[in-house]
């Protein structure tokens, strides 16, 4: 199976993938038409354009992990359709099926490597039971926030490592998309202390419930669409999601008005678009980087919107009566301590998990030595007051 280079080789793609769509917009002046709020709209070339292989006719299919009620997450799928098809002037069709209509939420991935659909929106962190380090696609507890992830992904060789790995499904992976640091999840009753955490039902995925666990909860994990049912009937005292606006759209406040912060466990979770390679191989050059370029697209529709909803949606679920909690520091230093000797752990027994921690960890730590300069002396008086 053919796959990028290490760090050099990534570098040259992001190079090519940049020069791909400026040649595609000299063929086509004006394709990228006025910028609007997720960032420049397309406009269709016509079939058979110079820089665009004679129209030829592609339509997938793209199953996400996602309901369509989530406009901000499954919406970036959507938008990845719609650059696609206006960057191929309607000849490279995507058709998007939310969570549930084509395969179940949290099969996305089976269903790209069986070829069950040419491509998948879903997040790598939803299949550690494959391979643990998956969730370093996605993100940890305690791990890196948006920006951060972005950066040792596209320019720290952190997607030649997460390559590797999906490679073993016969499947690539393409970053497409974050929510930035999310909200602690809601809960029907107070958790004050590590103690009050014991027996404690929550919906929690990842390895952020690897560690809930380690500190006595119940974790369960339940495919978005069907959390809020399990919140009202009591059948989970707590569930986590994203943030204000996701969640107010979920209705989660109206089982239970105790919402918590930080979400340690998604400091910046990258969601991901996964490509069957025998349906990237399948594909023209020019539809290849058309692809690439409409993913990173769709991931800074996805950013942008949350950046702008969530603060919204916050404003009135403090109107609503929501009361706002902060994790005790007991509760956040024992989940840290116990994230961190999950990863020493496995990356001791497992040389594939240590090929992907030991960087990432060397990468997490000079962001925080960074970050905790200039950014966090900002953010400390400007969002202080």
């Amino acid at each position: 199976m053919s796959q990028d280079s290490p760090l050099a080789g990534r570098r040259a793609f992001l190079r090519s993938t940049l020069l791909g769509a400026a040649a595609v917009g000299a063929a086509a002046p004006g394709l990228l038409g006025q910028a609007g709020c997720d960032g420049p709209q397309p406009r269709p070339l016509a079939p058979g354009a110079p820089g665009v292989s004679a129209g030829r006719q592609v339509l997938w299919r793209l199953a996400s992990s996602f309901p369509r009620s989530l406009d901000t997450i499954f919406g970036a799928a959507e938008v990845l359709s719609e650059r696609v098809a206006a960057m191929t002037g309607g000849a490279f069709q995507i058709r998007v099926y939310p969570a549930g209509e084509l395969v179940p939420a949290l099969q996305v991935l089976d269903a790209v490597q069986q070829g069950t659909v040419q491509i998948g929106q879903s997040a790598g962190y939803y299949y550690i039971g494959k391979n643990p380090a998956l969730a370093f696609d996605t993100c940890v507890p305690f791990g890196m926030t948006a920006r951060q992830q972005g950066a040792w992904l596209w320019e720290g060789g952190g997607l030649e490592l997460v390559d590797a790995m999906y490679a073993d499904f016969g499947v690539r992976c393409l970053p497409a998309g974050n929510t930035g640091v999310q909200m602690g999840g809601w809960f029907k009753r107070a958790v004050p202390d590590l103690q009050s955490l014991q027996g404690l039902k929550m919906r929690i995925p990842g390895i952020g419930g690897r560690v809930m666990a380690e500190l006595g909860v119940s974790v369960q994990n339940i495919a978005g669409g069907d959390i809020f049912p399990a919140l009202e009937t009591g059948a989970i005292d707590a569930t986590e999601w994203v943030g204000p606006y996701d969640d107010e759209k979920l209705g989660f406040y109206k089982a239970a008005n105790l919402y918590y912060q930080p979400g340690w466990w998604e400091p910046g979770p990258n969601l991901s678009i996964f490509v069957g390679e025998r349906a990237w191989a399948s594909l023209p050059a020019e539809y290849q980087q058309i692809l690439r370029t409409a993913a990173f697209q769709a991931g800074v529709a996805m950013q942008t919107r949350y950046d702008q909803k969530n603060p919204e949606a916050f404003e009135r679920l403090l109107a609503a009566g929501v009361q706002v909690q902060t994790f005790a520091d007991e509760i956040l230093a024992r989940a840290r301590e116990v994230a961190f000797q999950m990863y020493a752990d496995a990356a001791a027994a497992d040389p594939a998990y240590r090929r992907v921690y030991e960087p990432w960890e060397q990468a997490r730590r000079r962001h925080a030595a960074w970050w905790g300069q200039a950014e966090l002396a900002y953010q400390r008086f400007a969002f202080g007051g």
